[in-house]
């Protein structure tokens, strides 16, 4: 799975851009996330409450749509080629 991260995500992370092998275990967002917070953990309490939900403020998008605003959620399927991004709330003028 490609993820794109943006803001202080990226910086984290240690790039803007980073590519998790999910196998074909990961068939919906939450567990592409899921995937990619294995592999750079330190992103976890950035992304996740002490629930361990995402938080209300970041985004996660899927080609470009927030799954977070739609029905299915994190149980939104994913597909090879699905263009996955972590995007935090950024202020500034």
């Amino acid at each position: 799975m490609h993820w794109k991260l943006f803001a202080d995500l990226a910086e984290v992370a240690g790039s803007d851009a980073v590519d998790v092998d999910a196998g074909a275990d990961a068939e919906t967002v939450g567990e592409a996330l899921d995937a990619l917070l294995a592999d750079r953990p330190d992103l976890a309490t950035r992304v996740l409450d002490e629930d361990g939900e995402v938080y209300d403020h970041v985004n996660v998008l899927k080609n470009g749509s927030d799954v977070t605003a739609t029905d299915a959620g994190l149980e939104t399927a994913v597909e090879d080629g699905d263009e996955l991004a972590l995007f935090p709330p950024v202020s500034g003028g």
